[in-house]
């Protein structure tokens, strides 16, 4: 995504960083100026950050909707974070302001073949904690409805590799990868299977 809109941050700032592998992949990818920073309200996400921490990658046990908005960073990443979260509309009003451009990762969960099997969503919530469930339509006009401006987005898809333990499974991957190829749009709508990475200013 950074590279394909010519994009170039000095500092990165990611919202729910987890165990911080994705800082410490990105910072191997960018320039060695760029300073990076991850916030968690977990002590044990922050707990194994900890190892990855250096000079140019910072960690914070903190809420960044209730820090200061005195420093804005360049590029923030909020990475399956929204799902999460009760109130995603004033999450999403309160991190706009602290940064220029924002990516988000967000899965696509409603889909024709969920709805008709019924219990999957039920246990995204309760397996992964997933409270709210999105179309692509839905995760846009959610960003839109709360002041960002869509610069790119694409797909990310988890059928890409053929998971081969279950022969279900692998027959139903091998359709997604059918159907994605001649109809990206419909596919999703049908047999899902991809997140939405999203661009926005």
């Amino acid at each position: 995504m950074l590279k394909r809109n010519d994009l170039f941050p000095d500092t990165v700032c990611e919202i729910g960083c987890g165990a911080g592998a994705i800082l410490e992949q990105l910072q191997l990818q960018l320039d060695n100026n760029c300073v990076f920073y991850g916030y968690d309200i977990s002590p044990q996400a922050i707990a194994l950050c900890l190892n990855r921490a250096n000079d140019k990658l910072h960690f914070k046990l903190k809420d960044i909707t209730k820090e200061s908005n005195d420093d804005l960073f360049d590029l923030l990443l909020i990475i399956d974070v929204v799902e999460h979260i009760e109130d995603y509309f004033d999450f999403l009003r309160k991190i706009r302001i602290k940064g220029e451009y924002k990516i988000f990762h967000i899965p696509l969960e409603i889909n024709v073949l969920r709805v008709l099997r019924g219990y999957p969503m039920i246990n995204s919530w309760k397996n992964s904690g997933h409270i709210h469930n999105f179309t692509k339509e839905t995760a846009l006009q959610s960003l839109v409805e709360t002041g960002y401006e869509i610069v790119d987005y694409f797909y990310t898809c988890n059928f890409k590799r053929l998971y081969i333990k279950y022969w279900k499974t692998c027959i139903l991957q091998m359709v997604q990868r059918v159907a994605f190829a001649i109809h990206s749009d419909l596919a999703v709508r049908l047999f899902g299977g991809c997140s939405l990475m999203v661009l926005t200013k």
